[in-house]
């Protein structure tokens, strides 16, 4: 039996799925297996994938079932002690499972460890940004503020997780377990570790190193920003169902911080005026996020009105100085236990 089962859904992804793959083959940790899940993909991705030979592979092929569904079949499919998930664009360093396996092993009370990122765009080239979460003491409020998770190719979670929070369901024809909502077509991953962090004991914790490596699309990003704030409203309407005190004392602070993220994203992918609409709608709801993180809110309010001013090749010129001295000032920081400039 496989240590590890390592979980790939796979749609639509032939130009990455090659490079997806030999990331995993090319773990200093040997004792996994790799599941490649074929969400009834159209393309030749699956035909990519057939060409790597390595024994440890299995395809698992389904009709189309969603990111959510594609997870739950390789759940229900896997035999290792721990669950590793990895996005099929996105790409994995060689050390990051045999690092989570450290920290799971040694921290016993941890059941969803995951790693920061560093941001890749479409080529695979490295964009000088991470997403820095925060990594311990993370509770059921750090969740609603932002994934601190980071995205769904950074944990690597126990078994045992999964089978306290699973519950069942006929969506396909027969009754199975399911543990994301597959309801939720984004946001599914926040929702699940929200019913960890309430309904568990179980601690999410992180490791200050960047393991994964994120891949931004700013195709698929800039067609489904509203799309994620609608999806995150409704993560907080099923969560109000069980908590409703939580939700409560913490709706509009967090849904401020989301906001907020969205506006981040917006000036990333130079949506100049959806970027200074949601900073704006970001302090609106909760304008106490000034003070509670000012570094974070005053840089986005900045960025977001200079890029909605400035001619375009003279913000692309400060932006390109503000790069280069965050990313002297993260040559440390990234291994601190602190969050850093990117959420």
């Amino acid at each position: 039996m496989p240590k590890i089962s390592v979980i790939v859904p796979v749609y639509q992804v032939e130009a990455y799925i090659a490079d997806t793959i030999s990331s995993v083959l090319a773990q200093t940790y040997s004792d996994f297996e790799l599941l490649l899940i074929d969400d009834g993909s159209p393309d030749k991705s699956i035909d990519i994938c057939r060409q790597f030979t390595d024994s440890r592979i299995k395809i698992i092929s389904q009709q189309n079932r969603g990111l959510a569904g594609a997870r739950n079949t390789g759940i229900r499919h896997a035999q290792g002690e721990y669950l590793a998930f990895l996005d099929s664009d996105d790409l994995w360093t060689p050390e990051k499972l045999e690092k989570h396996l450290i920290h799971l092993e040694n921290s016993p009370s941890v059941g969803v460890s995951f790693s920061r990122s560093a941001f890749i765009n479409e080529t695979g080239e490295f964009m000088n940004e991470y997403q820095m979460p925060r990594l311990k003491d993370i509770t059921p409020f750090h969740l609603l503020q932002g994934n601190h998770v980071g995205n769904g190719s950074a944990p690597v979670v126990r078994r045992k997780v999964f089978e306290e929070i699973k519950f069942t369901a006929n969506l396909h024809g027969t009754v199975e377990d399911f543990y994301f909502d597959e309801a939720f077509k984004r946001a599914e991953d926040i929702e699940c570790w929200l019913r960890v962090a309430i309904q568990t004991n179980w601690q999410i914790e992180g490791i200050p190193e960047a393991l994964t490596l994120y891949r931004v699309n700013s195709q698929g990003l800039s067609a489904s920003l509203l799309q994620q704030f609608d999806s995150w409203k409704q993560v907080l309407e099923k969560t109000r169902a069980y908590a409703p005190d939580l939700i409560a004392q913490w709706e509009n602070l967090s849904q401020a911080y989301q906001l907020r993220y969205l506006a981040r994203t917006s000036v990333r992918l130079r949506m100049d005026a959806l970027a200074v609409k949601l900073i704006h709608q970001a302090l609106k709801t909760h304008w106490f996020i000034i003070f509670e993180e000012p570094r974070f809110t005053i840089s986005t309010l900045v960025a977001a009105y200079l890029l909605w001013l400035l001619p375009k090749n003279l913000y692309n010129q400060i932006e390109i100085y503000a790069i280069e001295k965050m990313r002297r000032l993260r040559r440390q920081p990234i291994f601190s236990d602190k969050p850093g400039l990117i959420q």
